[in-house]
């Protein structure tokens, strides 16, 4: 078991490991531009690639989807509680207690941890939560319309198009297939890379409210996922894999949206570190009691 974890984590934090270094050492790294390519491309492509070929029927994939949203929810309520213990306005803890790492973080280890399979149940937690983050998370961040935003994402219609290729069970011709499956090849070591890049470049200054937070929201998350799996009757893959993304450390973009609404962002930028290192402590604990229960 140990040499299975360390096979799930050296990934990551070889990836993240990489980015974080490049940095430190004063080379210049295009967060702007891959950020935008990994969104705008290579993540559609990873969507497409991932569930039109995945072995997951519609009713276990609406499921899987209506429990993040649950979860999200649920999560969304507990940072009014924790914006009272913590003494900090709402606005500024709502996105980092809604929204974990599922996409350059969560994905390469429910990959490394599940195989293709639990990909699949991977991918669909990440779509689920960026719907949310890029609706909710802009609307409170520039006070514009969420669903222009929502019109301008590529990855809603690669989730479309995913979801009528899984329901019909139609395949891609085969010249389109490789085309897509090349493309989102990049997708996830970019993620991880770009994800040292991020924590190298943020500037922590509140390191005990940071790991408060996060011994707050962790245990929660898990036993909010945990409930709300068991009540809509998940399979167990699907399960594990919900709860392991929704226990990720908060996104990297939480503190991108801090930043443009200015609301505390130095603040974030510490909920965002302090998850992301305790997650080397917890992950490999978590995953060692989901990866027997599947």
């Amino acid at each position: 078991m140990l040499a299975e974890l360390i096979a799930v984590m050296a990934p990551v934090v070889a990836g993240a490991g990489l980015g974080f270094i490049w940095i430190r050492r004063g080379l210049e790294y295009p967060v702007a531009f891959v950020t935008r390519l990994v969104f705008n491309i290579g993540t559609p492509a990873l969507v497409i690639a991932s569930l039109s070929g995945a072995e997951i029927d519609a009713s276990s994939f609406g499921r899987t989807m209506l429990a993040t949203a649950l979860v999200l929810i649920s999560m969304g309520a507990l940072s009014f509680a924790l914006a009272r213990l913590l003494r900090r306005d709402w606005r500024v803890l709502l996105a980092p207690t809604m929204y974990p790492n599922t996409g350059n973080m969560g994905l390469p280890v429910v990959l490394y941890a599940f195989g293709e399979a639990g990909f699949a149940y991977g991918i669909t937690v990440m779509v689920t939560v960026s719907l949310f983050q890029f609706t909710i998370g802009t609307m409170l961040a520039s006070r514009g319309n969420p669903l222009k935003s929502l019109v301008k994402t590529p990855t809603v219609y690669a989730i479309l198009i995913a979801m009528v290729l899984l329901l019909t069970d139609t395949e891609l011709p085969l010249w389109l297939d490789n085309s897509v499956d090349l493309i989102s090849g990049f997708t996830v070591p970019l993620m991880l890379i770009t994800l040292g890049v991020s924590l190298a470049s943020i500037q922590v200054r509140s390191l005990r409210s940071g790991i408060s937070f996060s011994l707050i929201r962790i245990p929660a998350a898990v036993g909010v996922a945990w409930v709300i799996g068991h009540w809509l009757e998940l399979p167990a893959m699907a399960l594990a894999v919900l709860v392991l993304q929704m226990s990720m450390p908060v996104a990297v973009f939480n503190y991108l949206f801090a930043q443009k609404a200015q609301r505390e962002p130095a603040y974030v930028a510490s909920l965002v570190f302090c998850s992301t290192l305790l997650s080397l402590i917890y992950l490999p604990i978590l995953l060692a009691l989901l990866m027997n229960r599947t």
